[in-house]
């Protein structure tokens, strides 16, 4: 596999420091159960995504620094230099990117916080339909997964900017408890991580309700 540096924590935690001015800033976080985030060692955040600032909100309520996978086609112009220097992961999502692959194991090889969209894009932002790249990284790493649900960032489009939320609006963010994807096995077979997969989602479905129910949302 393409070996690829391992993004900066230093880096990622300066992105932690921008995304908690602009996101307490422009809107009202509401967070909850950041104390189930583990204080130390690899985590994989596994985040539902609706909406476009569902990372950068995460990126600056998380209580850890987190190096996000965003799609390449975000780092455009000063994006780029700007995204890479805060510790996020460029990935092309058209083919198995193994430069990606191989910095985000080293994020959790070197213990810190990979943040995933396991749903690949936005969409209901309900987890029905994950990608296997989240039960492979989870398996590889042995890293447990902290499900995360965003909620509140795409019920009303903003009158001023029609891609974000109308500023000052409420939006929760829960975090849950962290979990195993793997069956202990440390199979990495297409079948195994099948099964995985469908553990993760059950998991993340299951959290997503609940926060629902928790919010009001």
């Amino acid at each position: 596999m393409t070996s690829a540096p391992v993004p900066s924590q230093r880096g990622a935690e300066v992105g932690r420091r921008i995304g908690v001015g602009l996101m307490y800033g422009l809107w009202r976080p509401r967070v909850l159960g950041a104390w189930k985030v583990p204080a130390a060692g690899p985590v994989i955040l596994a985040v539902n995504h609706s909406h476009n600032i569902d990372g950068p909100m995460v990126m600056g309520v998380a209580p850890r620094p987190t190096h996000f996978l965003i799609k390449k086609e975000a780092f455009v112009g000063p994006l780029d230099p700007f995204l890479t220097g805060i510790g996020q992961l460029k990935v092309d999502r058209a083919t198995a990117d193994r430069g990606a692959i191989s910095q985000a194991l080293g994020v959790l090889a070197d213990g810190g916080v990979l943040g995933i969209f396991p749903e690949g894009t936005r969409g209901e932002g309900d987890f029905a339909a994950l990608r296997a790249g989240l039960a492979y990284f989870a398996v590889r790493s042995g890293a447990p997964i902290v499900p995360v649900a965003v909620l509140g960032s795409a019920e009303r489009p903003s009158r001023l900017i029609k891609a974000l939320p109308p500023l000052r609006s409420r939006v929760d963010v829960v975090f849950g408890d962290p979990f195993e994807a793997g069956d202990g096995s440390g199979r990495r077979t297409r079948a195994a991580l099948d099964a995985a997969t469908e553990r993760i989602r059950k998991q993340l479905t299951s959290h997503l309700e609940n926060a629902r129910r928790l919010t009001g949302r």
